[in-house]
């Protein structure tokens, strides 16, 4: 459960405040960002999670600004960490990160460059950023190939943990398409605005074609009416005083 609140829409130039993690490691929201990590790690006790794909029911609910601090806080925690933005038709993770975006993931995939030149390095330490690179005219059809398969095999074995942003489930076929190759999916919902019967197609949709599902992120959610704003108040209150 992540208690972030979108006040308005963001404007590109803006997407950068989203990095709560980075920005203010220790408020409320970066704490659920690392209870998330943490929760993952136990749930990849039986089998390493390797390559984890975010997505959502539909657009807006929080999935990039989900898996940009989640990469943040496994980077901290001292993995290589390799974002990749996989979401070919609306990219914004260029936008969070203020890098470029003339080449990226299309790029590598269709051969006009290589990896080590598409990639760049964030202002956080250990994690790298894969961008979109120019939108193709067939998103489902790239990522659903052997070169992206391939891809994937050379990025597992240069970064500890790959993570991808794809478009929402709902909306296009991508998603699905690209669960066939990680080891995990992370469904994100926002509390208010996703509708049930969406969040129960969108699981259905993931379930039809096998996918790992992990689990559900629910985003949004207004922290302090469940007092967890006391508790993370006082727990910081005692670490100062000791």
């Amino acid at each position: 459960m992540i208690g972030w609140k979108r006040k308005k829409a963001m404007q590109p130039e803006d997407r950068s405040r989203i990095l709560v993690t980075h920005l203010d490691p220790r408020s409320p929201v970066a704490e659920a960002y690392r209870t998330l990590r943490t929760n993952l790690q136990f749930a990849a006790v039986d089998r390493p999670l390797r390559r984890l794909m975010v997505t959502s029911t539909g657009p807006g609910e929080g999935k990039t600004t989900t898996i940009a601090n989640l990469a943040v806080v496994f980077a901290q925690a001292g993995k290589r960490v390799l974002l990749i933005d996989a979401d070919l038709r609306k990219p914004q993770l260029h936008h969070v990160f203020r890098v470029p975006n003339h080449v990226g993931l299309s790029s590598v995939l269709v051969g006009t460059s290589a990896m080590e030149r598409a990639a760049v390095a964030t202002v956080v330490e250990g994690l790298t950023l894969l961008p979109s690179g120019p939108i193709p005219p067939n998103p489902a059809e790239m990522l659903g190939s052997q070169a992206m398969a391939r891809f994937l095999e050379e990025a597992s074995a240069r970064y500890e943990l790959v993570l991808i942003d794809t478009p929402p489930v709902i909306a296009v076929t991508d998603a699905q398409v690209l669960s066939r190759l990680v080891d995990g999916v992370l469904l994100v919902v926002a509390a208010g605005q996703t509708k049930r019967e969406m969040a129960q197609k969108a699981k259905a949709l993931l379930e039809t074609v096998q996918a790992p599902l992990l689990g559900v992120v629910l985003n949004r959610r207004k922290y302090h009416e469940e007092g967890y704003s006391y508790y993370y108040y006082y727990y910081g209150e005692e670490k100062r005083k000791a």
